[in-house]
């Protein structure tokens, strides 16, 4: 049978440990933890009983006594020294048995709320919302199980009536556009706002119904299920500054203007860039940011190479070097090309001159051409299985009807090959003001944007599964939005995964004790990687 073993370490600590006898001999099956005060070992004695309990059955008696015996550690100012008036010094009481009577991440839950008021989220005035955010960055859950969690943080949770009347606070106090004015400005504090970043994803329900928000629509994560639509805008470094809800069957293409307008009209922004990938790629989008006077940087698609290269194919063939980067200009729409072949120059743009085009940048890598000519040849290599029948026919890449049976497209086969290894860029900042180094540089940063999704998705858990109504689910972004600049921020501070974060501090338990009547908080034992993520996370990053 298991039981709980303290020992004395060389340390002079007591090491609490799960045991049992094995052949006439002890055989340590958990190490809990070691105390350094009598505090700190009521605490790893409650968590050994704890660990000790199985669920299916009732308490077993370890004959182990529940309640730690705590005295003071030192004597009192203002008492008689050592051997001074011993004939009168009445005999000194001995202190009751001590009981632990909660414990809780208290450390991690002050930390986190540090990193929330230092953003000036604290303006709102409303413990709750706060409360509601951190719980959500410490262990996602239900709104029902949220009290739970922030009862293992240390902190009396509002009832569950009262934390859905926060909810519904969250659109009448407009809390989101509070926020994101207090992001915008920490961002403006922190780094540069001057460019930013956008892009979508879409988040599912389990739901049999669409509704008027909740609609089937082209799903990131390839199902069938009513969804939204979520845009996300963040600045170079993946802090949040703006966050859109849209319909289920929206087009990705048309969310990106309404977000940037609504983040320019509330900040009074003139002139900032936006960096989107090559979904979002639209004439109207681009001419829509261009009479907003906004420059922007987007994807382009690889099969508007021919065209955009037409003259560097002519003159130079399909060569490229690794690293070789062409400038040139990209037709607005297919129908108006101002990109002259028989000049062996790349035109230079110029919006008064090439009104009916953009600027277009075009880099040329080694590493991506070996890479893109591997998924072709497994491309062929398929297309080749349905066309002899080895594989059920399907919409497969190369594969074309002629008359009543399948054969390989080489034309598409060989084009495709031809632009092996490019990517494109599309800009309305003119050279002089961005080279094409910048402007690719720029667009390789949409990875911090791609991430700040993932840590939304993955470690804030931002599906709204349990909730339905427009508000409730508005709601719930509000929050998720609040949880993911706390992560940026903390992580930022730190150089840790939030998650990372979460793992070493909240161990770190504080312990009430009941000692006569009377209740006291000890602090745990903080390890030195400990101290330096809180010291990292109690201080602000420098402001430039």
């Amino acid at each position: 049978m298991a039981f709980i073993r303290r020992v004395r370490t060389a340390s002079g600590a007591t090491a609490v440990q799960i045991a049992e006898y094995t052949g006439g001999r002890q055989r340590i099956l958990k190490h809990v933890g070691s105390a350094h005060t009598e505090a700190e070992l009521g605490v790893l004695l409650e968590r050994a009983r704890g660990l000790l309990v199985d669920p299916g059955q009732v308490m077993l008696d370890l004959d182990v006594e529940p309640a730690v015996p705590v005295a003071g550690l030192a004597q009192p100012a203002g008492e008689a020294a050592l051997f001074e008036n011993l004939g009168n010094e009445p005999a000194r009481a001995r202190d009751g048995a001590g009981r632990v009577v909660a414990t809780g991440s208290r450390v991690l839950f002050e930390s986190l709320a540090g990193v929330y008021a230092g953003l000036g989220f604290d303006a709102l005035g409303d413990e709750v919302f706060r409360d509601l955010v951190i719980a959500r960055i410490v262990e996602p859950t239900s709104l029902l199980d949220t009290g739970r969690v922030l009862t293992d943080l240390g902190v009396a949770p509002a009832s569950y009536a009262t934390m859905k009347r926060t909810l519904s606070k969250v659109k009448t106090a407009e809390y989101r556009d509070r926020i994101a004015t207090a992001c915008f400005a920490h961002a403006a504090r922190a780094g540069d706002v001057s460019l930013c970043l956008y892009d979508v994803t879409t988040l599912y329900f389990e739901a049999e119904s669409e509704d008027g928000l909740r609609k089937v629509g082209y799903s990131k994560e390839r199902r069938v299920d009513p969804q939204i639509v979520v845009g996300l805008l963040v600045d170079r470094c993946g802090f949040p500054l703006e966050i859109g809800c849209f319909e289920g069957d929206q087009a990705e293409t048309t969310t990106i203007v309404p977000i940037i307008e609504q983040f320019a009209r509330r900040h009074g922004l003139a002139h900032m860039v936006v960096v989107a990938d090559a979904g979002m790629l639209s004439a109207k989008n681009l001419t829509a940011l261009d009479e907003a006077a906004l420059k922007f940087i987007v994807g382009s698609r690889t099969t508007k190479a021919p065209i955009d290269l037409a003259s560097h194919f002519r003159w130079h063939g399909d060569a490229f070097t690794d690293g070789q980067v062409v400038d040139t200009i990209t037709p607005k729409n297919s129908r108006i090309v101002e990109n002259d072949v028989a000049k062996k120059a790349e035109p230079v743009w110029n919006p008064q001159e090439h009104t009916a085009s953009w600027r277009a940048v075009w880099a040329y890598s080694a590493k991506r051409a070996a890479r893109d000519n591997k998924t072709l040849t497994i491309q062929e290599n398929r297309a080749r299985e349905v066309i002899s029948g080895e594989k059920k026919a399907k919409t497969t890449r190369f594969v074309k009807t002629s008359g009543d049976k399948r054969v390989l497209d080489q034309t598409s086969l060989a084009r495709a090959r031809r632009l092996v290894g490019l990517k494109g860029y599309v800009t309305n900042i003119p050279a002089t003001c961005m080279d094409a180094a910048e402007v690719i540089a720029s667009y390789h940063d949409l990875w911090h944007v791609e991430q700040s999704f993932r840590m939304s998705k993955t470690d804030l858990r931002a599906r709204p599964m349990f909730h339905h109504t427009r508000d409730a689910i508005e709601a719930h972004l509000t929050i998720v939005f609040t949880a993911l600049a706390v992560s940026r921020e903390a992580q930022n501070r730190t150089g840790l995964a939030i998650r990372n974060l979460v793992r070493q501090l909240r161990p770190l338990r504080s312990a009430t004790i009941a000692v006569n009547g009377t209740q006291q908080t000890f602090p745990p034992a903080v390890t030195t990687r400990q101290r330096k993520i809180l010291d990292a996370l109690n201080t602000p990053r420098a402001t430039h």
